[in-house]
């Protein structure tokens, strides 16, 4: 697939071939990705020691990671459910960055994640009779502001007597399922007392927030229907609490010495507007707040219908088509990493426009992927899939797709360009994404987009880049021939084989220890070995080989995508990087340091190129490294490489100037 070239500097090149056959006047000035770090000759590498300040240091987090895995063993203990509800409470994770963030619970990768958060845990009668008259800011703050939308949201809407006298407790990760659990006195009948409770709890994990014009339909099926004259405890479980396809929750209270299984469902009021209409139009505002305090256009409901629900109500009913089959969407579960889109300028059906358009991201502390890294904040992949979600999001909206209505597509990234600008903590931050649309191009049976992105933090920007799309049918799917024009080409080390292996990092060996912090676990495990040949690869500092077996039940193609499976792009750079992060560690580069941590290098420009995916029928990934550069300066050490990565008998990713860092952990102001 080769495209016409052309000369407008706005755009991507595409297999070499500057791509743009849609002619746009430049009416947007281009990013300025900024120059890479020079590089300076690798320096001989130290075999590994263990400094006397090392040993310190790894008996130190190892008495502190046995404390909190003694508390964390004792919590799950009060924690669990006597009554064979399976236990999988969430870890308590201290934060590979330390300083002046503290220790949290850990989310499960896919939990459900609150549209807002609050510091309240117990409410008195005074908070319950506020929610009653439908103050919910008033009890849980200002996160839960609708600017006057939803009146019918309240606790008791149907005109009953407030039967709950007090909350003790309320949490999102407790419960012995991990999902939340509350802890009430009240008086009165057992199965309208479980019904209050289950909208106090639905209220707090703020379902109601992705909608303008909605109640709450609660019920509660329980034999046991006797008042209670005194007054009693009840404890709800939290059995499952999602946003599809209505924001709803279900659980079990034990209350009237029974179990009562009770349901709350936010439900639009008749004739309520939930989505966009025809067209695209987004006149009407469904009910979510921005971190700024403004109107969003579509939001976290409309973000999980895109990934695994109903394409109409995400994006308008000329998607409707798509639901329930295999078409283009957003990641779900753990890696949807978009929350609300802000700002939209563009018309549906106008493919040939510039436009720029803004979104918001969440990271809450308790992200999955702050436990799983290794890094001081957030992983790589994470920037990459954050920013490349936002950037497709409202190209798609604009309606490639539906030029070819009745043709299957699949959307697929082709590479780019990144840049990290600075060193930044990311935990419990809104990401701000500003994307621009540069061009749209239709072919027969696929199309492509090209962007550019920039990602800020409290108004300052951290990360930019840019980056190409396609939509592609089975059939030009079926037809790739990876990076290599269809031709097998070997690995460095296949090509040298008097080359053999000098060590294996062995890095399950590695996770087994509790005090390593400089090691990635859990979902993030993406690499068991790794063979180093010093000295080698095609830059003569060093060459990384690894091979891994996929799995058809990886955890992450549930989630990337819904109804068509492959292993996001991003975890095959995150596999790089782990790889170089490995070797950085095992050959000493962080001994001279006295508490290191890795990190994002800045203003290093990253470039990747996709040629392909890797299917759940592929059984195994193979990738290899070049250590390019080894750079040291007062403050620690950056690692540049270059990689490859196969599908059998197919390369088909290639990586430029992937980096880390290894410095010295920030001192907390």
């Amino acid at each position: 697939m080769n495209p016409v070239p052309t000369t407008t500097p706005d755009v991507l090149s595409f297999d070499g071939v500057a791509f743009n056959p849609v002619p746009i006047s430049p009416t947007i000035t281009p990013t300025t990705i900024p120059a890479p770090v020079p590089s300076t000759p690798a320096r001989a590498l130290p075999a590994t020691a263990a400094t006397p300040l090392a040993e310190v240091r790894a008996g130190l987090v190892a008495a502190h990671r046995a404390a909190l895995a003694a508390q964390t063993a004792v919590q799950r203990r009060l924690l669990r459910d006597a009554r064979t509800i399976t236990t999988t409470t969430a870890e308590v994770i201290a934060p590979a960055s330390g300083g002046p963030v503290a220790a949290v619970t850990a989310a499960p990768e896919g939990a459900y994640k609150p549209l807002a958060r609050t510091g309240v845990d117990r409410l008195d009668a005074a908070a319950l009779d506020l929610l009653t008259r439908g103050q919910i800011p008033a009890v849980f703050g200002p996160a839960y502001q609708q600017l006057g939308a939803n009146h019918d949201i309240r606790l008791a809407a149907d005109g009953s007597p407030l039967l709950l006298h007090s909350v003790s407790e309320i949490g999102l990760r407790d419960g012995a399922l991990g999902l939340g659990r509350l802890r009430a006195r009240y008086t009165g009948n057992p199965a309208a007392a479980a019904v209050q409770a289950g909208q106090v709890f639905a209220l707090y994990a703020g379902l109601h927030l992705c909608l303008a014009d909605a109640h709450l339909d609660s019920a509660a099926s329980a034999t046991a229907a006797t008042d209670a004259s005194t007054e009693s405890d009840l404890e709800l479980i939290v059995t499952d609490i999602d946003l599809v396809p209505r924001p709803h929750l279900t659980a079990e209270v034990l209350c009237g010495g029974s179990s009562v299984p009770v349901s709350v469902t936010v439900t639009e009021n008749p004739a309520a507007v939930i989505g966009p209409g025809a067209g695209g139009t987004l006149d009407t505002w469904t009910g979510r707040i921005t971190a700024a305090g403004e109107r969003a256009l579509l939001n976290e409901f409309h973000m999980a219908h895109l990934a695994r629900g109903d394409q109409g109500i995400a994006l308008g009913p000329e998607f409707a088509h798509y639901t329930g089959i295999r078409a283009t969407r957003v990641p779900t579960g753990g890696l949807l990493l978009v929350d609300r889109i802000t700002d939209f300028g563009g018309t549906r059906g106008t493919l040939d426009q510039q436009l720029t358009y803004r979104s918001e991201y969440d990271s809450p502390a308790d992200s999955w992927y702050y436990a799983d890294t290794a890094n001081e904040s957030m992983p790589h992949f994470v920037y990459m899939e954050t920013s490349l979600q936002a950037a497709l999001l409202m190209g798609y909206y604009l309606g490639p797709t539906l030029t070819q209505p009745h043709t299957t597509q699949s959307l697929r990234n082709l590479g780019g360009t990144a840049t990290v600008l600075r060193r930044v903590e990311l935990r419990d931050k809104t990401i701000t994404q500003t994307s621009r649309l540069l061009s749209t191009t239709l072919l027969p049976g696929s199309s492509l987009q090209s962007f550019d992105y920039t990602l800020s933090a409290d108004g300052e920007p951290f990360y930019q880049g840019e980056t190409m799309f396609g939509y592609f049918s089975d059939e030009a799917l079926s037809n790739q021939t990876g990076l290599d024009a269809g031709r097998h080409r070997p690995t460095w080390l296949a090509e040298h084989p008097d080359r053999a292996s000098t060590r294996r990092i062995d890095l399950d060996a590695r996770r087994r220890n509790p005090g390593d912090q400089l090691c990635n676990r859990r979902n993030l495990a993406l690499l068991d070995w790794i063979d180093v040949v010093d000295g080698g690869g095609a830059f003569g500092n060093g060459y990384l080989h690894a091979l891994r077996r996929i799995d058809p039940q990886d955890w992450f193609f549930s989630r990337h995508f819904h109804l068509d499976p492959v292993i996001p792009g991003s975890l095959g750079v995150e596999s790089v990087i782990q790889a170089l992060q490995e070797w950085a560690a095992d050959t000493g580069l962080a001994d001279h340091l006295a508490d290191p941590v890795f990190s994002i290098p800045a203003n290093i420009a990253f470039t990747w190129k996709y040629r392909g995916q890797f299917l759940p029928s592929d059984g195994t990934c193979e990738l290899e490294v070049h250590i390019k550069t080894v750079t040291h300066s007062a403050t620690g050490v950056v690692v540049t490489a270059d990689a490859s990565l196969w599908k059998p008998g197919l390369r088909i990713y290639e990586l430029e100037d992937i980096a880390i860092e290894l410095t010295e952990r920030k001192t907390p102001a």
